[in-house]
């Protein structure tokens, strides 16, 4: 069981360090400059993608904690 969490965790790590940087605007906000921080931008393509990779990882990586506890 901790080697499927680690190895879960460790691509976890890995593909939210592909992720694009969302938060681009961020020292705009501070400084009061014009920010499309909260534009609406669509995920397309490989973005999406890796959105979604995230997304299960992140499930499965906190489904093996709660089942890991348990036992």
């Amino acid at each position: 069981m901790e080697a499927l969490l680690l190895v879960v965790s460790i691509l976890l790590i890995i593909i939210v360090l592909l992720q694009s940087g969302k938060a681009d605007g961020g020292p705009q906000i501070i400084s009061g400059g014009q920010s499309e921080l909260f534009a609406n931008r669509k995920e397309r393509g490989s973005e999406l993608v890796i959105t979604r990779i995230t997304a299960v990882l992140g499930f499965a990586f906190f489904m093996i904690c709660l089942i890991s506890m348990f036992l």
